[in-house]
C-alpha cells in the first residue's frame, strides 16, 4: 500500500477548500426544451380536436343509451324506424313492422328469401325480380285465413281448392293437356266457348255429359262431319220443331202441280233426303240419291 506524503495531502486539501462545492445541472435545456413544449402543445390540440369530433359524431348519429339514430335496442330485440339500407346479407329470426304500419322490401335488382337447413343447403327460395316472381320449393300452397286450401302445386299435380275458378283473359285459358272438373260455365250474359284450334276436343264422363243453355242457343259447328253416336242406348231429339234446312232434295216429276209437301226418306247407309210427297211413297223412285 502506497502512502501519500503528508505534504501533498495537505496541499490538495487546501486547494479543494479554496474552490468550494461543485454543482451538476440535471434536465433539458435549450432547443430540446422548446421542441418538447411544442410536441406537448400539439398533442393537447389533437386531443381537443378528437374530443370535439367525437362529440359531433355522437350528436349527428344520435347516439343514446337506447341505441343509435333510428335503431333502438329493446328487450325483444332491435327496433328500426324509418327507411334502412342493408349492403350485405341480413340474418334475423323475425322481421315485422310496427302495429298498424306496412312492411316494405325494396331493391334495385331483386329480393331473395332463402330457407336453409343445418347444412346451409337451400330448401326453399323466393325471388322477386324485375321480370318475374319465382318460388322454388317442393310444394307451393296458398291458404285462406281459416286454413282452407285455395291453391297447391307440386311435381305431380296442381290443385285449385276454391269453389270457383274464373279466367278473365280475353283469349281465355289454354290447357296443353287434359283437365278434370265437375263444371265448366261462363259468367251470366257471357259466352262459353270450348275450342281446339288444331287438334280434337274430347269430353268424357263415366255417368254422362250435360250441356245446358238455359237462356240462349247452343251451337255445334264443324268443317267436315258431326257425329252423334250412342253405343248401347238411343239418341233423342225432343223439341217442338226439328228443322233440317239443308237436306238434299230428290228430283221430282215436272208433270202435275209442284207441291210443298215432302217425304223424309232414309237410305240404307243412313243418309237422309227429301222426296216430293205423292199418293204413295216416292222414296223408292228416288233411290239414286243414296249412291
Amino acid at each position: 500500500m502506497l502512502e501519500m506524503p503528508q505534504e501533498q495531502y495537505a496541499h490538495r486539501s487546501a486547494m479543494q477548500s479554496s474552490e468550494g462545492p461543485q454543482v451538476y445541472k440535471v434536465g433539458i435545456y435549450g432547443w430540446r426544451k422548446r421542441c418538447l413544449y411544442f410536441f406537448v402543445l400539439l398533442l393537447m390540440i389533437l386531443i381537443l380536436v378528437n374530443l370535439a369530433m367525437t362529440i359531433w359524431i355522437l350528436k349527428v348519429m344520435n347516439f343514446t343509451i337506447d341505441g343509435m339514430g333510428n335503431l333502438r335496442i329493446t328487450e325483444k330485440g332491435l327496433k328500426l324506424e324509418g327507411d334502412s339500407e342493408f349492403l350485405k346479407p341480413l340474418y334475423a329470426k323475425e322481421i315485422r313492422s310496427r302495429p298498424g304500419n306496412p312492411l316494405y322490401f325494396q331493391s334495385a335488382r331483386n329480393v331473395t328469401v332463402n330457407i336453409l337447413n343445418e347444412k346451409t343447403k337451400v330448401l326453399t327460395r323466393l325471388v322477386t325480380g324485375p321480370q318475374a316472381v319465382e318460388a322454388h320449393s317442393q310444394k307451393f300452397e296458398v291458404k285462406s285465413l281459416s286454413g282452407k286450401l285455395l291453391f297447391s302445386a307440386d311435381d305431380n299435380e296442381v290443385v285449385v281448392g276454391a269453389e270457383r275458378l274464373r279466367v278473365l283473359g280475353a283469349e281465355g285459358t289454354v290447357f296443353p293437356k287434359s283437365i278434370e272438373t265437375p263444371s265448366v260455365r261462363a259468367d251470366p250474359f257471357k259466352e262459353l266457348r270450348l275450342e281446339s284450334p288444331t287438334r280434337s276436343l274430347v269430353m268424357e264422363a263415366p255417368k254422362g255429359i250435360e250441356i245446358n243453355a238455359e237462356a240462349g242457343n247452343m251451337e255445334a259447328t264443324c268443317r267436315t262431319e258431326l257425329r252423334l253416336e250412342s253405343k248401347d242406348g238411343e239418341i233423342t231429339l225432343n223439341a217442338a220443331n226439328i228443322r233440317l234446312p239443308r237436306l238434299p232434295l230428290a228430283s221430282h216429276s215436272s208433270t202435275g202441280s209442284r207441291q210443298k209437301i215432302y217425304e223424309l226418306c232414309v237410305c240404307s247407309n243412313g243418309r237422309l233426303f227429301l222426296s216430293q210427297a205423292g199418293a204413295s211413297s216416292t222414296c223408292q223412285i228416288n233411290t239414286s240419291i243414296c249412291s
